[in-house]
Protein backbone atom coordinates (compact mmCIF):
# COMPACT_ATOMS: atom_id res chain seq x y z
CA UNK A 1 0.00 0.00 0.00
CA UNK A 2 1.37 3.60 -1.02
CA UNK A 3 0.03 5.07 1.98
CA UNK A 4 1.41 2.19 4.12
CA UNK A 5 4.47 4.45 5.97
CA UNK A 6 2.29 7.30 6.77
CA UNK A 7 -0.02 4.92 8.75
CA UNK A 8 2.66 2.82 10.64
CA UNK A 9 3.62 6.48 11.74
CA UNK A 10 0.64 7.46 13.19
CA UNK A 11 -0.01 4.19 14.89
CA UNK A 12 3.67 4.02 16.32
CA UNK A 13 2.22 7.08 18.18
CA UNK A 14 -1.13 5.59 19.42
CA UNK A 15 0.68 3.14 20.66
CA UNK A 16 3.07 4.94 22.72
CA UNK A 17 3.33 3.23 26.08
CA UNK A 18 1.02 4.30 28.61
CA UNK A 19 -1.57 6.40 26.39
CA UNK A 20 -4.79 5.66 25.24
CA UNK A 21 -7.59 7.84 23.24
CA UNK A 22 -10.16 9.99 24.71
CA UNK A 23 -13.64 10.50 22.40
CA UNK A 24 -13.99 13.81 22.46
CA UNK A 25 -16.50 13.04 19.36
CA UNK A 26 -19.58 13.21 20.62
CA UNK A 27 -22.33 14.79 18.19
CA UNK A 28 -23.94 18.33 18.64
CA UNK A 29 -27.40 16.89 20.23
CA UNK A 30 -25.23 13.74 21.89
CA UNK A 31 -23.10 16.72 24.20
CA UNK A 32 -26.41 18.88 24.60
CA UNK A 33 -28.25 16.55 26.49
CA UNK A 34 -24.95 15.49 28.74
CA UNK A 35 -24.41 19.16 29.12
CA UNK A 36 -28.52 19.96 30.11
CA UNK A 37 -28.30 16.55 32.50
CA UNK A 38 -25.31 18.94 34.71
CA UNK A 39 -26.86 22.43 33.98
CA UNK A 40 -24.95 23.49 30.77
CA UNK A 41 -26.23 25.65 27.83
CA UNK A 42 -25.38 24.30 24.94
CA UNK A 43 -23.84 26.37 22.43
CA UNK A 44 -21.43 26.70 20.00
CA UNK A 45 -18.97 28.44 22.63
CA UNK A 46 -19.86 26.24 25.42
CA UNK A 47 -18.40 23.16 23.33
CA UNK A 48 -15.56 25.21 22.41
CA UNK A 49 -15.01 26.00 25.61
CA UNK A 50 -15.23 22.38 27.30
CA UNK A 51 -13.29 21.04 24.36
CA UNK A 52 -10.27 23.54 24.93
CA UNK A 53 -10.86 22.45 28.76
CA UNK A 54 -9.78 19.23 27.59
CA UNK A 55 -7.27 19.77 24.82
CA UNK A 56 -5.35 22.03 27.19
CA UNK A 57 -5.21 20.17 30.59
CA UNK A 58 -2.15 20.42 31.81
CA UNK A 59 -0.38 16.76 32.47
CA UNK A 60 -2.70 15.22 29.93
CA UNK A 61 -0.26 15.16 26.89
CA UNK A 62 1.59 12.06 29.36
CA UNK A 63 -1.64 9.53 29.17
CA UNK A 64 -3.08 11.27 25.53
CA UNK A 65 -2.21 9.45 22.12
CA UNK A 66 -4.86 10.73 20.66
CA UNK A 67 -7.90 12.90 20.61
CA UNK A 68 -10.74 11.82 18.36
CA UNK A 69 -12.93 15.41 17.31
CA UNK A 70 -16.57 16.28 16.08
CA UNK A 71 -16.60 18.20 13.07
CA UNK A 72 -17.39 21.22 14.98
CA UNK A 73 -14.38 21.15 17.19
CA UNK A 74 -11.99 20.28 14.29
CA UNK A 75 -12.54 23.91 12.77
CA UNK A 76 -12.78 26.00 16.32
CA UNK A 77 -9.78 27.21 18.34
CA UNK A 78 -8.70 27.52 21.64
CA UNK A 79 -8.92 30.75 23.91
CA UNK A 80 -5.62 32.49 21.83
CA UNK A 81 -7.34 31.27 18.68
CA UNK A 82 -4.94 28.47 18.07
CA UNK A 83 -6.79 25.54 15.80
CA UNK A 84 -7.80 23.32 18.50
CA UNK A 85 -6.05 20.79 16.26
CA UNK A 86 -3.03 22.04 16.41
CA UNK A 87 -3.08 22.54 19.91
CA UNK A 88 -3.12 18.98 20.53
CA UNK A 89 -0.57 18.16 17.82
CA UNK A 90 1.79 20.61 19.70
CA UNK A 91 1.51 18.81 22.59
CA UNK A 92 2.63 15.33 21.44
CA UNK A 93 -1.23 14.48 20.98
CA UNK A 94 -2.56 12.93 17.71
CA UNK A 95 -5.93 14.70 16.32
CA UNK A 96 -8.55 12.41 15.00
CA UNK A 97 -11.83 12.84 13.52
CA UNK A 98 -15.28 11.23 13.80
CA UNK A 99 -16.89 10.57 10.14
CA UNK A 100 -19.46 8.53 10.03
CA UNK A 101 -23.42 10.50 9.60
CA UNK A 102 -24.96 8.33 12.12
CA UNK A 103 -27.71 5.22 11.89
CA UNK A 104 -30.74 4.45 10.04
CA UNK A 105 -32.81 1.39 10.09
CA UNK A 106 -32.30 -1.65 7.76
CA UNK A 107 -35.42 -3.00 6.48
CA UNK A 108 -36.59 -6.36 6.80
CA UNK A 109 -34.44 -7.02 9.78
CA UNK A 110 -36.97 -5.66 13.05
CA UNK A 111 -34.56 -3.27 14.85
CA UNK A 112 -30.86 -3.56 12.94
CA UNK A 113 -29.27 -0.11 12.32
CA UNK A 114 -26.73 0.75 9.63
CA UNK A 115 -24.15 4.04 10.24
CA UNK A 116 -24.88 6.47 7.01
CA UNK A 117 -21.64 8.60 5.88
CA UNK A 118 -19.51 6.25 2.97
CA UNK A 119 -21.07 8.98 -0.18
CA UNK A 120 -18.65 11.64 -0.47
CA UNK A 121 -16.71 10.78 2.19
CA UNK A 122 -13.04 10.51 0.27
CA UNK A 123 -13.60 14.36 -0.68
CA UNK A 124 -14.42 15.01 3.27
CA UNK A 125 -11.31 13.35 4.26
CA UNK A 126 -9.13 14.72 2.34
CA UNK A 127 -10.54 18.44 4.28
CA UNK A 128 -10.28 16.80 7.18
CA UNK A 129 -6.62 15.85 6.46
CA UNK A 130 -5.94 19.68 5.29
CA UNK A 131 -7.23 20.58 8.85
CA UNK A 132 -4.92 17.98 10.96
CA UNK A 133 -6.59 14.89 11.70
CA UNK A 134 -4.31 12.02 11.39
CA UNK A 135 -7.21 9.31 11.81
CA UNK A 136 -10.44 8.86 11.96
CA UNK A 137 -13.78 6.91 13.77
CA UNK A 138 -16.74 4.75 12.32
CA UNK A 139 -19.02 3.46 14.57
CA UNK A 140 -21.44 0.76 13.65
CA UNK A 141 -23.87 -0.27 16.64
CA UNK A 142 -24.97 -3.62 17.31
CA UNK A 143 -28.44 -3.72 19.70
CA UNK A 144 -29.12 -7.70 21.45
CA UNK A 145 -32.32 -8.97 21.67
CA UNK A 146 -33.42 -12.26 20.73
CA UNK A 147 -33.61 -12.15 16.80
CA UNK A 148 -30.83 -9.19 16.82
CA UNK A 149 -28.31 -8.93 15.36
CA UNK A 150 -29.42 -10.71 12.46
CA UNK A 151 -27.19 -12.61 9.77
CA UNK A 152 -27.93 -9.72 7.14
CA UNK A 153 -27.47 -6.89 10.09
CA UNK A 154 -24.07 -8.39 10.92
CA UNK A 155 -22.74 -9.01 6.89
CA UNK A 156 -24.08 -5.69 6.18
CA UNK A 157 -22.87 -3.47 8.83
CA UNK A 158 -19.11 -5.28 8.63
CA UNK A 159 -18.74 -4.54 4.82
CA UNK A 160 -19.75 -0.78 5.21
CA UNK A 161 -16.84 -0.79 8.42
CA UNK A 162 -14.58 -2.15 5.53
CA UNK A 163 -15.33 0.08 2.95
CA UNK A 164 -14.85 2.83 5.31
CA UNK A 165 -11.43 1.57 6.28
CA UNK A 166 -10.40 1.26 2.97
CA UNK A 167 -11.51 4.71 2.22
CA UNK A 168 -9.22 6.34 4.69
CA UNK A 169 -6.24 4.21 4.35
CA UNK A 170 -6.06 5.43 0.56
CA UNK A 171 -6.15 8.65 2.10
CA UNK A 172 -3.41 7.94 4.35
CA UNK A 173 -5.74 8.68 7.51
CA UNK A 174 -5.59 5.50 9.97
CA UNK A 175 -8.92 4.23 10.42
CA UNK A 176 -10.41 3.77 14.15
CA UNK A 177 -13.00 0.68 13.33
CA UNK A 178 -15.33 0.61 16.42
CA UNK A 179 -18.33 -2.01 16.37
CA UNK A 180 -20.69 -1.20 19.48
CA UNK A 181 -22.52 -4.25 20.85
CA UNK A 182 -24.82 -2.42 23.11
CA UNK A 183 -25.20 -2.67 26.43
CA UNK A 184 -28.59 -1.46 26.38
CA UNK A 185 -31.11 -4.38 27.40
CA UNK A 186 -31.26 -7.07 30.13
CA UNK A 187 -29.20 -10.10 27.70
CA UNK A 188 -26.68 -12.33 29.80
CA UNK A 189 -22.71 -11.97 29.17
CA UNK A 190 -22.69 -15.53 27.70
CA UNK A 191 -25.28 -13.93 24.83
CA UNK A 192 -23.03 -10.85 24.61
CA UNK A 193 -20.00 -13.21 23.98
CA UNK A 194 -22.02 -14.89 21.36
CA UNK A 195 -23.21 -12.05 19.13
CA UNK A 196 -19.49 -10.10 20.11
CA UNK A 197 -17.67 -12.99 18.65
CA UNK A 198 -19.97 -13.18 15.22
CA UNK A 199 -19.74 -9.33 14.72
CA UNK A 200 -15.73 -9.15 14.91
CA UNK A 201 -15.85 -12.36 12.66
CA UNK A 202 -17.84 -10.47 10.20
CA UNK A 203 -15.95 -7.40 10.18
CA UNK A 204 -12.85 -8.78 9.99
CA UNK A 205 -13.68 -11.43 6.92
CA UNK A 206 -14.91 -7.92 5.18
CA UNK A 207 -11.46 -6.44 6.17
CA UNK A 208 -9.70 -8.72 4.36
CA UNK A 209 -11.92 -8.88 1.43
CA UNK A 210 -11.41 -5.19 1.00
CA UNK A 211 -7.76 -5.29 1.80
CA UNK A 212 -7.55 -3.07 4.52
CA UNK A 213 -3.97 -3.29 5.96
CA UNK A 214 -4.11 -4.92 9.62
CA UNK A 215 -1.21 -3.10 10.60
CA UNK A 216 -2.67 0.22 9.91
CA UNK A 217 -5.72 0.31 12.08
CA UNK A 218 -7.39 0.51 15.19
CA UNK A 219 -9.78 -1.92 16.30
CA UNK A 220 -12.53 -0.40 18.85
CA UNK A 221 -14.90 -2.51 20.60
CA UNK A 222 -16.97 -2.86 23.18
CA UNK A 223 -16.02 -4.94 26.07
CA UNK A 224 -18.25 -8.60 27.23
CA UNK A 225 -20.59 -7.41 29.28
CA UNK A 226 -24.46 -8.41 30.50
CA UNK A 227 -27.11 -6.14 30.07
CA UNK A 228 -27.50 -2.99 32.31
CA UNK A 229 -30.91 -4.07 32.79
CA UNK A 230 -29.80 -7.32 33.68
CA UNK A 231 -29.63 -7.83 37.63
CA UNK A 232 -26.65 -9.77 37.73
CA UNK A 233 -23.59 -7.99 37.26
CA UNK A 234 -20.15 -9.48 36.38
CA UNK A 235 -16.67 -8.89 38.21
CA UNK A 236 -14.03 -7.56 36.45
CA UNK A 237 -12.11 -11.09 35.86
CA UNK A 238 -15.16 -12.27 34.63
CA UNK A 239 -15.44 -9.76 32.07
CA UNK A 240 -11.87 -9.86 31.27
CA UNK A 241 -11.53 -13.44 30.67
CA UNK A 242 -15.18 -13.55 28.41
CA UNK A 243 -13.53 -10.33 26.36
CA UNK A 244 -10.41 -11.68 25.73
CA UNK A 245 -11.62 -15.32 24.76
CA UNK A 246 -13.59 -13.19 22.07
CA UNK A 247 -10.55 -11.11 20.70
CA UNK A 248 -8.11 -14.50 20.70
CA UNK A 249 -10.75 -15.70 18.82
CA UNK A 250 -11.13 -13.42 16.01
CA UNK A 251 -8.67 -10.55 15.74
CA UNK A 252 -5.50 -11.22 14.38
CA UNK A 253 -2.30 -10.50 16.05
CA UNK A 254 -1.21 -7.88 12.94
CA UNK A 255 -3.58 -5.52 14.77
CA UNK A 256 -1.27 -3.21 16.40
CA UNK A 257 -3.77 -2.03 19.14
CA UNK A 258 -7.55 -2.93 20.36
CA UNK A 259 -8.72 0.49 21.96
CA UNK A 260 -12.17 -0.09 24.29
CA UNK A 261 -15.03 1.72 24.08
CA UNK A 262 -16.49 2.37 27.55
CA UNK A 263 -20.45 1.82 26.50
CA UNK A 264 -22.05 3.18 29.44
CA UNK A 265 -19.81 2.13 32.37
CA UNK A 266 -19.05 4.17 34.84
CA UNK A 267 -15.28 5.48 34.87
CA UNK A 268 -14.07 3.34 37.58
CA UNK A 269 -15.73 0.11 36.65
CA UNK A 270 -14.65 1.13 32.88
CA UNK A 271 -11.06 1.14 34.21
CA UNK A 272 -11.14 -2.03 36.39
CA UNK A 273 -11.95 -3.77 33.59
CA UNK A 274 -9.60 -2.54 31.40
CA UNK A 275 -6.68 -2.99 34.35
CA UNK A 276 -8.12 -7.26 34.35
CA UNK A 277 -7.76 -7.86 31.30
CA UNK A 278 -3.79 -6.65 31.62
CA UNK A 279 -3.29 -8.02 34.30
CA UNK A 280 -4.64 -11.06 33.34
CA UNK A 281 -2.83 -11.83 29.73
CA UNK A 282 0.11 -9.07 30.04
CA UNK A 283 0.87 -11.63 26.62
CA UNK A 284 -1.11 -10.57 24.07
CA UNK A 285 -0.06 -9.47 20.56
CA UNK A 286 -1.67 -5.97 21.19
CA UNK A 287 -1.89 -3.25 22.87
CA UNK A 288 -4.78 -3.30 25.06
CA UNK A 289 -5.81 0.35 25.81
CA UNK A 290 -8.42 2.97 25.92
CA UNK A 291 -11.26 5.00 23.67
CA UNK A 292 -13.58 6.40 26.25
CA UNK A 293 -15.78 9.00 26.30
CA UNK A 294 -17.94 8.96 28.93
CA UNK A 295 -15.82 7.19 31.21
CA UNK A 296 -13.51 9.97 30.65
CA UNK A 297 -15.84 13.30 30.69
CA UNK A 298 -18.43 12.13 33.13
CA UNK A 299 -16.78 13.69 35.86
CA UNK A 300 -15.34 16.96 34.06
CA UNK A 301 -18.47 17.74 32.81
CA UNK A 302 -19.84 17.41 36.59
CA UNK A 303 -17.15 19.75 37.88
CA UNK A 304 -16.82 22.34 35.40
CA UNK A 305 -20.65 23.27 34.86
CA UNK A 306 -20.05 26.18 32.38
CA UNK A 307 -18.08 27.71 34.91
CA UNK A 308 -14.64 29.48 34.15
CA UNK A 309 -13.63 29.84 37.52
CA UNK A 310 -13.76 25.58 37.77
CA UNK A 311 -11.69 25.15 35.12
CA UNK A 312 -8.13 23.86 36.88
CA UNK A 313 -9.92 21.18 38.99
CA UNK A 314 -12.08 20.05 36.34
CA UNK A 315 -9.00 19.70 34.76
CA UNK A 316 -7.65 17.78 37.32
CA UNK A 317 -9.79 15.23 37.66
CA UNK A 318 -9.81 14.40 33.99
CA UNK A 319 -5.88 14.45 34.26
CA UNK A 320 -6.48 11.71 37.05
CA UNK A 321 -8.74 9.44 35.05
CA UNK A 322 -6.41 9.61 32.46
CA UNK A 323 -3.81 8.76 34.83
CA UNK A 324 -6.36 5.63 36.35
CA UNK A 325 -6.36 4.33 33.10
CA UNK A 326 -2.67 4.71 31.58
CA UNK A 327 -2.24 2.59 35.06
CA UNK A 328 -4.99 0.38 33.89
CA UNK A 329 -3.56 -0.22 30.70
CA UNK A 330 -0.08 -1.89 31.94
CA UNK A 331 -2.28 -3.95 34.78
CA UNK A 332 -1.61 -1.67 37.72
CA UNK A 333 -4.21 -0.03 38.73
CA UNK A 334 -5.85 -0.37 41.70
CA UNK A 335 -8.80 0.92 43.91
CA UNK A 336 -6.56 2.30 46.25
CA UNK A 337 -5.04 4.07 43.11
CA UNK A 338 -8.17 6.34 42.72
CA UNK A 339 -7.47 8.03 46.05
CA UNK A 340 -4.07 8.87 44.96
CA UNK A 341 -3.74 12.74 43.87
Amino acid sequence: MDNAKELRETIAAIVAPGKGILAADESTPTITKRFQAVGIESSAESRRAYRTLLSTAPGAEKYLAGVILFEETLGQADNSGTPLPRVLAERGIVPGIKVDKGTTPIAATDGDLITQGLDGLAERLASYKSQGARFTKWREVYGITERNPTPLGISANAEVLARYAAICQAQGLVPIVEPEVLIDGDHTLERCHEVSEAVLHAVFDALHRHRVLLEGMILKPNMVLPGKANPRKAAPEEVAQATLEVLRRTVPAAVPTINFLSGGQGPEEATANLNAMNAMDRRAPWVLSFSFARALQDPVMHAWKGDARSVAPAQELFVHRLRMNSLARDGQWSAASERER
